[in-house]
């Protein structure tokens, strides 16, 4: 099975504009597919930008199978490319910060609510999702999606290993002054689990917030395979079936669990 080539695009798009990201996002999928990508993955809230105010989150918002995802479906189509974004999703009354996985087809794979609502900000703007583990096939490998501050939770990372992810996508909007976050957990984090993680961040000044960029893919070596910097950056990264078998061969970590040991964490 050949690798997926991952493209990560460390972006902020433009504040409130939809039509206009979705543009940026057009552009970006024609770069990935030109450069033999299989799949394209935006930052968090990418669909709108994120430091909006509460009452313009929700008059963006749209349900999973709104237009902008039916765009975006055919976005994907129209490149080839699988698309994984951020955007705020409405179901009913509830506002979910979201991120979707899109096929290559167009087809709509996975839909995921960030769990973990980091600060005051999006614990006031969102409803939090209540299902850990969101996954999808692609090219042959399994993948999960969780959104930004939920990596942090070695519980949340864990359980995708559990369930046998490969490649765990994250869009983030990860800020001044946690950049270690990019630089130094998601690494042992994709150690740890054994598997790939690609972590796609925001970038530049945006209302309050400093965005960091340094969007990585890391493998399950531990080793960062790409790197972008502090700004608008197009990068691309391999996440490799035989790499992952060799390592999660070589790793015990999993194997060496006892379970029994650890009720006290739940």
């Amino acid at each position: 099975m050949p690798p997926l080539r991952t493209a990560l695009l460390q972006s902020s798009g433009r504040l409130g504009d939809t039509a206009d990201n979705l543009t940026a996002l057009d552009e970006a999928a024609a770069r990935a597919a030109q450069a033999g990508a299989g799949l394209l993955v935006t930052s968090e809230m990418f669909l709108t930008g994120y430091a909006l105010e509460i009452e313009d989150i929700a008059r963006l918002a749209e349900p999973a199978d709104g237009t902008s995802a039916r765009a975006i479906g055919e976005i994907a189509r129209r490149h080839g490319v699988a698309v994984l974004y951020g955007y705020p999703e409405r179901d009913g009354g509830a506002v979910y910060n979201a991120a979707q996985l899109v096929g290559p087809d167009g087809a709509r794979l996975a839909n995921y609510r960030k769990t973990h609502l980091f600060g005051c900000f999006e614990q006031d703007a969102f409803t939090p999702g209540d299902t850990p583990v969101v996954q999808a096939d692609l090219n042959g490998l399994r993948i999960g999606v969780m959104i930004c501050y939920d990596v942090e939770f070695p519980e949340n990372v864990r359980a995708h290993a559990l369930a046998g992810t490969d490649l765990l996508l994250v869009p983030t909007a990860q800020m001044h002054p946690f950049q270690f976050v990019a630089e130094q957990l998601v690494p042992v984090r994709a150690f740890e689990n054994q598997m790939y993680i690609a972590y796609v961040n925001r970038t530049g000044p945006e209302g309050e917030f400093e965005f960091v960029g340094l969007s990585c893919l890391a493998s399950p070596d531990g080793v960062t395979r790409t790197r972008a910097g502090r700004g608008e950056e197009l990068v691309f990264g391999e996440a490799d079936p035989e790499l992952l078998r060799a390592s999660r061969e070589t790793n015990p970590y999993l194997r060496d669990r006892r379970p029994g040991l650890y009720a006290s964490l739940v």
